[in-house]
């Protein structure tokens, strides 16, 4: 089984946009003394390690092959998930991911994005409400939970996005999340936040009064 440490958000771009990926890590902590379980209780903390933003225009074969060596690189391989942004032309790349060669014990979990406020699965996909990811990320960020490692390329980009992001009503009453401005981007924040639903996915955290995330269950 394995023992995921590293969450890859990947973001797919259209032709004129940007491919992103996000790489968070769930480090473990140890806590305070918990005498009814007689041990120490277990924490997690999610820093955000890595962004990239693929040029705009990059044939998607060329962004598979950019994961494939982002999964086989020695710090990650055997310790990795996989998210994938699914939606529209994703479908295709989640296929062509699925038959490249990545790390074999990298898990996969593709992604639809919705308008709507229930999250399913069907087909080998999942359907996730776009208000879940942001919701999701800026809860997260406003407890303090997300830390951004000093000094990584396009965290300046990143802060910028989110600061840009707008939750607008539309005539029927459906909430939709974006940058609304023209020429403003949201790849890096939706790669992280395809990274943070991972995490969450997979390791489900469990908040406690004190604002820190701990994770139940599972192998860390």
């Amino acid at each position: 089984m394995s023992i995921w440490r590293f969450f890859i958000g990947l973001d797919l771009g259209q032709s004129q946009d940007f491919t992103a990926l996000a790489i968070l890590e769930r480090a473990e902590l140890t806590g305070d003394w918990d005498a009814a379980q007689y041990a120490f209780k277990k924490m997690a903390a999610l820093h955000l390690r890595y962004l990239e933003r693929i040029p705009r225009g990059t044939p998607y074969p060329e962004v598979v092959e950019r994961v494939r060596q982002v999964t086989r690189s020695a710090e990650l391989r055997g310790r990795c998930s996989l998210m994938v942004d699914a939606t529209g032309a994703g479908r295709p790349v989640v296929d062509m991911l699925r038959a490249a060669d990545l790390d074999p014990d990298c898990w996969m979990l593709p992604a639809i994005i919705t308008s709507g406020y229930a999250e399913t699965q069907s087909d080998g996909y999942y359907h996730v409400p776009k208000r879940n990811l942001i919701v999701g990320l800026q809860v997260l960020l406003q407890r303090g939970a997300l830390q951004i490692a000093e000094g990584i390329p396009f965290g300046g980009a990143l802060m910028e996005e989110l600061s840009q992001m707008r939750v607008r009503q539309t005539q029927k009453g459906h909430e939709q999340y974006g940058a609304w401005r023209e020429g403003e981007h949201d790849d890096l924040v939706f790669a992280v936040a395809m990274a943070h639903w991972g995490a969450n996915k997979l390791c489900p955290p469990v908040s406690g009064d004190d604002g820190v995330w701990r994770y139940k269950g599972g192998r860390w």
